[in-house]
């Protein structure tokens, strides 16, 4: 071989060894940031705590699609579409109104005021999500509220009788169970790494038409005063996807096909979509879920603070409504009772800025982390204290001041009853749609105490029909969670006694 060609080999295997070298050091490099990538991703206290729900529904981590792009270098919508539409279900309602009869003859003789009300068979549709393999489902709680029959049907035309586990109003959502194995479903996303701007699907069975996709961007996150102001949960992801009539409890999900929302409102003068849509973020409907499958009552933590009414100050001053609009944070004006805010030393003009890290530019934001907690729950809040910064560890409390959990059983027991459905002959006689019979009272109980006796039938509590225990169940542990906290027990004693309305105060021992 001559010199000419052993320089050419030579410098041949030198370029391969520093082409190799240079491969295994931006190896090294990408892996690096890979691996420091996930782990800023694990160590998101966010993305812990939707990881805590979804393991309170066993859902597999190794479902999650990767973001997909098409060849033009467009979003790819279709393998996220193709798994929702599984996971999303149609959910069919029957509900028993009654109805006032009007008989033309009763009328021509005198007697049209007297005609008694009749039953009326209403039936409503929706949509759910399914989130576990053995058949749980978060919907809308006005999807299924005063529901005697609930029926959901899958993607591939199986029907199914749903059980309504429990259901909560401030926040519009609902958990139902489907008896069943191996149900293809969606696992939760971390709603609170939305960004404006960024692709989402809207998934549901919008005007009876099942399967339905319809794609937009998040418009606004934390969104405030949606539906009037009527639901107590103000944090709402704001989309542009098509969403109408039908879409209620369906599913939001981002490109990647995890579910980050549950679709709940339109904001519309025609009740029709006009381009605005509100869902609950994830990380609330998930935590509500995952409380009325563990507890049945949702555990709502308060600080136990007191913020302006920037809307009532504006109306008398409105310079001082200005500059407390312009705050980045929230302002605590006072406490209420027994404040767990005030115990970790948080003082009146304090402005919370954060909670655990995460920062907190308004009410809607402090709201929406705190209900990813429960009463006994420690977090850290930082505050901006006269411009310095400071941390408090606060042990988060229920409304009534202690850190206890309330569940469905323990309200119900106050009570101091047992029930029986009413059979459906028994309710055609004595011509009611819904009913349940108190069969014994405890002599220390809420019942006996305010007049309510064995033979008792309840048709309505809180303007809601029962036909179960469990119905009941249910609305004192939503009710355990209100302010207010009084129940409204409608019925009778057979055959003809005059309908009652009992007022019942579940404070009182």
């Amino acid at each position: 071989m001559n010199t000419s060609n052993t320089k050419k080999v030579v410098a041949i295997v030198l370029v391969a060894i520093l082409s190799s070298v240079t491969t295994l050091f931006g190896y090294h490099l990408i892996s690096e940031k890979e691996g420091k990538a996930f782990s800023d991703y694990a160590d998101n206290p966010a993305t812990e705590k939707i990881g805590m729900l979804a393991n309170s529904f066993g859902q597999d981590k190794n479902m999650v699609l990767t973001s997909l792009t098409t060849d033009e270098g467009f979003p790819d919508f279709t393998e996220a579409a193709a798994r929702s539409v599984d996971g999303v279900v149609h959910v069919k309602t029957k509900s028993v109104t009654m109805q006032p009869y009007f008989d033309p003859f009763d009328f021509f003789f005198g007697f049209g005021d007297r005609a008694p009300a009749r039953p009326r068979e209403q039936v409503g549709y929706g949509s759910g999500v399914i989130i576990s393999k053995d058949g749980y489902i978060i919907t809308n709680n006005h999807v299924v509220e005063g529901a005697t029959e609930v029926s959901v049907t899958l993607n591939d035309n199986r029907e199914f009788t749903a059980k309504v586990i429990g259901s909560d109003k401030m926040s519009d959502i609902a958990l139902l169970k489907i008896e069943g194995d191996n149900f293809t479903y969606l696992t939760f996303g971390n709603s609170d790494a939305l960004k404006v701007g960024e692709w989402v699907l809207a998934v549901g069975n919008p005007f009876n038409l099942t399967s339905t996709v319809t794609a937009g961007i998040v418009s606004a996150k934390n969104r405030s005063n949606v539906m009037g102001g009527d639901l107590g949960i103000q944090s709402f992801i704001q989309i542009d996807a098509a969403v109408n009539p039908g879409n209620s409890g369906g599913a939001l999900v981002n490109t990647k096909g995890e579910l980050v929302g549950i679709n709940t409102a339109i904001y519309s003068q025609t009740g029709n979509f006009t381009g605005y849509a509100f869902a609950v973020p994830i990380s609330i409907a998930g935590k509500v879920a995952s409380d009325l499958k563990e507890y049945g009552a949702v555990q709502r933590p308060v600080l136990g603070i007191q913020v302006p009414n920037i809307e009532g100050i504006r109306r008398q001053d409105p310079e001082r409504a200005r500059e407390l609009s312009q705050i980045k944070g929230v302002l605590v004006e006072d406490f209420s009772d027994r404040s767990a805010a005030k115990a970790a030393g948080i003082q009146k003009g304090d402005i919370i800025t954060a909670i655990n890290n995460v920062p907190i530019r308004n009410f809607a934001e402090l709201q929406i982390q705190l209900n990813k907690y429960r009463p006994g729950d420690k977090i850290s809040v930082t505050v901006d204290r006269n411009d310095k910064e400071l941390k408090f560890n606060v042990e988060l409390r229920n409304e009534e001041g202690s850190t206890d959990i309330i569940r469905s059983t323990d309200a119900v027991s106050k009570l101091g009853a047992t029930f029986k459905p009413v059979p459906q002959e028994t309710k055609r006689k004595l011509g009611i749609s819904s009913g349940v019979e108190v069969v014994s009272v405890d002599s220390k109980g809420l019942f006996r105490k305010n007049g309510i006796n064995k033979g008792f039938i309840i048709m309505r509590v809180n303007n809601t029909p029962v036909n179960s225990e469990s119905d009941i169940s249910h609305i004192v542990a939503a009710t355990s969670n209100r302010q207010d906290k009084v129940l409204l027990v409608a019925g009778f004693y057979p055959p003809n006694g005059r309908t009652q309305y009992i007022a019942i105060d579940l404070t009182t021992d």
